[in-house]
């Protein structure tokens, strides 16, 4: 019975791999397709496509600005509704956060964020927290403090 997955390809269609440089009776002898001399006969050898020819590349020709700050603190950030919807109250820092999804790493910094509202009562430690998410927090019979 035929079906998709006996389907033979047809007569002709598949042929044997070219067997390069293995004399001149193969018509791909000597130097193998490559030409004669040059980067692209050799071994290894091509040009990357970010190659420009030789001219100055175009990193090169543009002009640099500013700087990166290699002491730049890094913050995760975790909002009020995000709090609401997975945790259940209590004391909240690092550790609980990754447990509850909302940040990556515990041993980071965390900055709360005053997107949304809490009806819970947290006890929460961060490195940082915006006015709008303590006084919400407060508002709600919790604490926050800054632990940084």
């Amino acid at each position: 019975m035929l079906k998709l997955n006996n389907i033979g390809a047809p007569k002709g269609a598949n042929r044997d791999k070219k067997r390069r440089g293995r004399g001149p009776g193969s018509g791909t002898g000597k130097t193998g397709g490559r030409g004669h001399k040059g980067q692209k006969a050799r071994s290894g050898g091509g040009i990357p496509p970010w190659f420009e020819g030789g001219q100055m590349p175009l990193n090169r020709r543009l002009p640099k600005r500013g700087f990166t700050n290699i002491f730049k603190k890094v913050f995760q950030l975790v909002n009020l509704d995000d709090l609401e919807a997975r945790m259940d109250g209590g004391k909240v820092d690092g550790e609980t956060l990754k447990s509850a999804g909302l940040v990556k790493y515990a041993d980071r910094p965390v900055k709360l964020l005053g997107r949304g509202s809490v009806t819970k009562a947290f006890q929460i430690e961060v490195a940082k927290a915006s006015k709008s998410a303590v006084e919400a927090v407060e508002a709600a019979g919790g604490t926050v403090t800054i632990a940084g």
